[in-house]
């Protein structure tokens, strides 16, 4: 009879301080972006990332300090953010595809770390 293999979904249920530490580089990833690309949007879009990769990296380390699920739905809204920001200020290029990336994984983390700590007191 054939051995019927079974899945480990750890992963899924187990909340791990790379997934942390991989935010708070991807808000500083955010953060330096002007100075490593051509910048083309304006002074209020960029202005708007930087906060928005200071309040990532913030979120993301106060994570290692005090394990809450609030802090993950704001990482979410900080991502979404991300990814909305091209639209509203209206720039575009590899600027506006770098923001829409980065905030697509900050968002899939954010995502991840909250179904991991679902067991957490809010």
């Amino acid at each position: 009879m054939a051995k019927i293999e079974t899945h480990n979904w750890n992963f899924l249920a187990t909340h791990r301080s790379w997934e942390d530490i991989a935010s708070a580089l991807l808000g500083v990833a955010v953060l330096l972006a002007p100075i490593a690309i051509d910048v083309t949007g304006s002074t209020l879009a960029l202005t708007s990332a930087g906060v928005t990769g200071v309040l990532i990296i913030a979120l993301a380390m106060l994570e290692n300090v005090s394990w809450r699920r609030w802090e993950e739905v704001l990482e979410m809204l900080a991502g979404a953010w991300l990814i909305a920001s091209p639209f509203v200020f209206g720039y575009g290029g590899v600027e506006a595809s770098f923001h829409m990336l980065a905030g697509a994984l900050v968002v899939l983390l954010g995502a991840l770390e909250y179904w991991q700590d679902r067991n957490r007191a809010a």
